[in-house]
């Protein structure tokens, strides 16, 4: 069998942070990649006995430091947030696909622990086409043995801001191996404090992938190390029996400590990975269709029960309360008005200036713009406003035309404030939307900008794919923000979508949006009112895989993706096919 080599090399992350990984390879031209993930605390050196282990030489294999550990920059421990180190896989994994032109389908991940959880949250969040992801102890739910611990923590976070915490875990606790035990305990490169405000959103982020898993469709193993003393067992075997994946197993390793693939019998669990990527790579499974996941599927029964009216005693109050609280908050009262999803809300909420009767009233206003939803539909319009600058210098680079179209425009904003943050300035800008009142304040909006030269705003359907398909001058960039997860209805989107690549030429680009998950679905439709005819408004969740289904069955190919650190909104680009 021939020997990999090893490199050394880095590669840099979105905000432009140099990690080291490792590479390995004994062939000029790969099957495929494993991508190995390590667990929290350690390193990808600490992974590197799995490249020969795996007894896979026909794929080249990768392991990157983690920022804040191993030979990566950063403040050891620390990451901004855990959606930023999320977003690292995903950077991780473009990095390979450019740079040793290696398909993201011939790609699997093994992951451990903390980097488990990373591993799953990415395939939830991202919904990458990887062939399969092996998670080892996935640290779902760390035990923390001191009473109200995490409550403590975030306590304390709230008085004094972020700190460390050094792991409680000995190495004895983690293997039964001697000689890996020796060598956690000497290896200079461990790092054993973590931030708070990590170890806090762990907590919070893995709550929300074990409950909605079924969102994702990676072919999974679950290796469970059975006498674990570091994580939990029962929210692994919840997230497997909900993962929405086609192919899955999950094997119990008796008597195994929390490193599982560290462990004295880890040859049991090294195996167990190894058949089940030969057995993925060898069938190259179909992918499940989610085009009419409208009609059936979970998404489709959570949306159906939030639908059914509620006796309970607690949404009367709070509706209740709701429009006490619209007497005084500007934002509520405009929420009743125009419906707590229109145009004239957003606009509202993007502006974010707190103002109601009486400093009472403005204090309501402030703590309505702060709520978790309008926090993520900021983040959803500086993504927007990214991925728009973005595509302008794709497309000045390409010496093309840049003609803008938003189908839905709202009031348009987010579009002519992403001017002021781009060197390149489009051709033309065409904004529609179906609400006169929106075309009426956009304009305005326009005028005010001083922009009439190259932009205007009309009225359209967004849902007419013949009217799309005829807009002149041909758009070269597209934009639909916050209108498909309004509607459940993937029929609709499909038509709007058609409509957008007829419009399109090859080459063009699309910016679309996505609503994959929100905390508080049931608040909104139990509570707050539609733009549509003053009905309740029930939301239909769309997870990225299905809304990326629908792009690409459209003719895109989807480039890249944004989302915010609590995984409510996702932002991505697509580019027209020839």
């Amino acid at each position: 069998m021939p020997r990999s080599t090893l490199q050394e090399k880095t590669f840099r992350t979105h905000d432009d942070v140099e990690l080291f990984y490792r590479y390995w390879s004994s062939s000029a031209k790969p099957r495929g990649a494993i991508v190995l993930i390590h667990r929290g605390h350690e390193h990808s050196g600490r992974m590197a006995h799995l490249v020969d282990e795996l007894q896979l030489p026909e794929y080249a294999f990768f392991a990157y430091d983690a920022r804040g550990y191993g030979r990566s920059l950063g403040v050891r421990g620390f990451s901004p947030s855990l959606g930023t180190s999320v977003r690292d896989v995903q950077t991780f994994i473009d990095h390979i696909a450019d740079s040793y032109k290696i398909p993201v389908e011939n790609i699997a991940v093994v992951a451990q622990s903390v980097g488990a959880v990373a591993a799953a949250t990415w395939a939830h969040d991202y919904a990458p086409k990887i062939r399969c992801m092996v998670l080892a102890s996935p640290a779902f739910k760390v035990k923390l043995y001191m009473p109200f611990a995490r409550f403590n923590l975030k306590l304390i976070q709230s008085l004094r801001g972020n700190f460390f915490v050094n792991s409680y875990v000995k190495a004895k606790f983690l293997t039964h191996d001697p000689e890996r035990i020796a060598s956690y305990n000497s290896d200079p490169l461990i790092t054993r404090p973590i931030s708070v405000n990590i170890l806090l959103a762990l907590y919070e982020t893995a709550e929300r992938i074990v409950a909605d898993a079924e969102a994702i469709q990676v072919p999974t193993q679950l290796l469970i190390s059975g006498d674990d003393w570091v994580v939990h067992h029962l929210p692994q075997y919840e997230f497997l029996a909900r993962v929405g994946a086609s192919i899955k197993e999950v094997h119990l390793l008796a008597g195994f400590f929390h490193d599982t693939f560290g462990e004295k019998d880890r040859a049991l669990a090294v195996s167990k990975a190894r058949r089940f990527i030969v057995r993925l790579f060898s069938e190259s499974p179909p992918r499940e269709s989610l085009l009419d996941a409208h009609l059936a599927g979970f998404t489709k029964r959570e949306a159906d029960a939030l639908a059914e009216p509620s006796r309970r005693l607690y949404w009367s109050a709070t509706r209740f309360c709701l429009k006490v609280f619209g007497l005084l908050s500007k934002g509520i009262k405009l929420g009743h008005q125009t419906g707590f999803d229109s145009g004239s809300t957003l606009d509202y909420v993007y502006r974010n200036q707190p103002s109601g009767l009486t400093p009472l009233g403005k204090l309501i206003d402030k703590n309505y713009l702060n709520s978790i939803g309008w926090r993520g539909i900021r983040q959803r319009k500086i993504h927007v406003e990214e991925l728009l600058c973005k595509a302008m210098s794709l497309l000045a680079a390409a010496n093309k035309k840049i003609h803008i179209v938003d189908i839905a425009a709202g009031h348009g904003r987010y579009v002519l404030e992403a001017l002021t943050n781009s060197d390149v300035k489009p051709d033309s800008i065409l904004l529609r939307d179906y609400s006169d009142i929106n075309v009426r304040d956009g304009s305005a909006l326009i005028r005010q900008k001083g922009l009439e030269a190259i932009a205007r705003f009309e009225k359209g359907d967004a849902f007419n794919a013949d009217n799309l398909a005829a807009i002149k001058p041909r758009p070269t960039i597209g934009i639909v923000s916050g209108l498909y997860e309004l509607f459940a209805d993937n029929e609709q989107v499909r038509r709007s979508l058609a409509g957008l690549s007829s419009a399109i030429p090859a080459g063009g680009y699309l910016i679309y949006t996505c609503q994959p998950w929100h905390p508080q679905l049931e608040f909104i439709a139990r509570a707050l009112t539609s733009h549509r005819q003053d009905s309740a408004w029930v939301m239909r969740r769309r997870t990225q895989a299905e809304m990326d289904q629908l792009v690409e069955a459209a003719g895109f190919t989807k480039l890249e993706q944004r989302i915010d650190d609590w995984g409510i909104f996702t932002v991505s680009l697509a580019q027209r096919n020839g």
